[in-house]
């Protein structure tokens, strides 16, 4: 365990919170001492900070906004310390149409976050049940050009579990010097600019207010997660996480993201060592 903590960032959906449900009572309780005791909070996702983070604090019932939140897996920062938006490596739209080309094979239904909405191929109950979970509409594209009109931050695939590890080494066949494809949940396969991760942001954040990164804290629970593990002080790794996360994390906690795993070991290695 490092021997200072000023920063405490967390992935959210199974890490932070219960599967698709608010913090526990003990995880906001941990979060407000956190707070009281000067120590900065985070959140880092793969959502989108204008159409959902910015508003989760409060969602959550917090006054006070978080200092820190990372979006689209690292290419969006919002420092609340300077109240400062930054953005880093957007995937090309002819890479998105390449993606998308190449993903054909498994009559896949990607979207992405365009504007203020979810663009997708077609509707179909995961898209409805993820906009009403996000809070986020979901609009059907005219056509599939419309995916790759823009740069985006990444492009996005539902996949049944079962099916994951054979699209994964089909991607994993297909490399691309450009973008990379990794798992955001067991079900989600999602490709960014090879150079995005939670990490980039989160040196840029700890340089910008000059925070010594052996003083972050960080929690993860998938691939997406590794490189924020590394690159903090120390990385949590819920028991629910995926092997490759469990294996690079520093520690692993004992109860899962269903069993308020964050607050059992925040309060059990952190605020009693500390004496928060």
């Amino acid at each position: 365990m490092i021997e200072r903590v000023r920063l405490v960032l967390c992935d959210i959906d199974g890490t932070l919170v219960p599967d698709h449900q608010p913090p526990t009572e003990h995880t906001k309780q941990i979060i407000e001492r956190l707070h009281r005791q000067g120590v900065y909070f985070g959140i880092a996702s793969g959502r989108s900070i204008e159409q959902q983070l910015i508003k989760q604090a409060a969602a959550w019932g917090f006054d006070f906004d978080f200092e820190i939140l990372i979006g689209m897996n690292g290419s969006e920062l919002y420092d609340g310390l300077h109240h400062q938006r930054h953005d880093y490596y957007k995937l090309k739209r002819e890479w998105i149409k390449e993606i998308m080309d190449m993903m054909v094979p498994f009559d896949l239904n990607p979207f992405i976050y365009h504007h203020d909405r979810m663009l997708c191929l077609r509707m179909d109950a995961s898209t409805e049940r993820s906009s009403r979970r996000n809070h986020t509409a979901a609009r059907v594209a005219s056509d599939p050009s419309e995916l790759y009109a823009e740069d985006n931050a990444k492009i996005m695939f539902r996949i049944p579990e079962e099916k994951m590890p054979i699209v994964e080494a089909y991607v994993a066949k297909h490399p691309s010097s450009h973008y990379k494809a990794f798992k955001t949940q067991t079900t989600m396969l999602e490709f960014t600019d090879r150079r995005v991760s939670k990490a980039v942001a989160l040196r840029e954040f700890c340089r910008i207010n000059a925070i010594d990164l052996q003083e972050v804290l960080s929690f993860g629970d998938m691939t997406n997660d590794n490189e924020m593990l590394m690159a903090s002080g120390w990385g949590v790794c819920l028991i629910n996480g995926g092997e490759d996360t469990k294996a690079i994390a520093d520690e692993i906690t004992e109860k899962s993201n269903e069993e308020d795993g964050f607050a059992d070991y925040m309060e059990k290695k952190v605020m009693s060592r500390f004496g928060w």
